[in-house]
């Protein structure tokens, strides 16, 4: 049941964003403390930059804000809005985390719950290499977090997000205590 629930999620993700393999899509990210640009790997994470892909063309990231953001870990966001209520999303989608792109410095990856095939709309930049997020193996505890981009220009910007005092709101630890908002994601054509 929950293979073809997830085929016919993949199915659905295939025809509404196409990602054509062997290309890969630049995204301008601004936020409220500069733009943040990046590469997505539509030959190595189809799936995956399909999905932000389509979020992005929605406009649904316009508003959201950075919600988590740990120093020597990452910055986390596209869930919430600035009152910290969590955004309605798409269903999840498979965790493409074995394509052999790894968890490092300036990668992009999709943030999920314990479930590794849970991701949907959030993701994070890496601001360490995190190789404990790595793909291990198709056990529950070893999927890892999918990588799908890297930054390519505004790591300066990522740094000040990760710098930024954080501390407890609406029941979630590290949120930034002044919103770090992302204004709009525009997938560049």
């Amino acid at each position: 049941m929950v293979y073809r629930f997830c085929v016919a999620v993949m199915l659905y993700l295939a025809c509404a964003v196409p990602a054509v393999a062997g290309e890969t899509t630049l995204v301008r990210m601004t936020t409220s403390m500069g733009v943040i640009e990046m590469t997505l790997d539509a030959e190595r994470a189809p799936d995956t930059v399909a999905n932000f892909v389509r979020y992005a063309k929605e406009g649904f990231y316009n508003g959201t804000i950075f919600h988590r953001v740990i120093a020597n870990f990452m910055i986390q966001g596209g869930g919430f809005s600035k009152d910290m209520r969590q955004k309605a999303t798409h269903p999840a989608i498979i965790n493409e985390a074995d394509n052999g792109l790894r968890n490092d410095t300036g990668t992009v990856a999709m943030a999920r719950t314990s479930d590794p095939h849970s991701a949907t709309s959030q993701f994070f930049i890496n601001t360490h290499n995190n190789a404990f997020l790595n793909y291990r193996g198709r056990s529950r505890s070893e999927w890892g977090y999918a990588v799908f981009g890297r930054v390519t220009k505004g790591m300066d910007v990522v740094r000040r997000i990760e710098a930024v005092a954080t501390g407890n709101r609406a029941g979630m630890s590290d949120v930034p205590l002044t919103p770090v908002v992302i204004e709009s994601v525009e997938v560049v054509e």
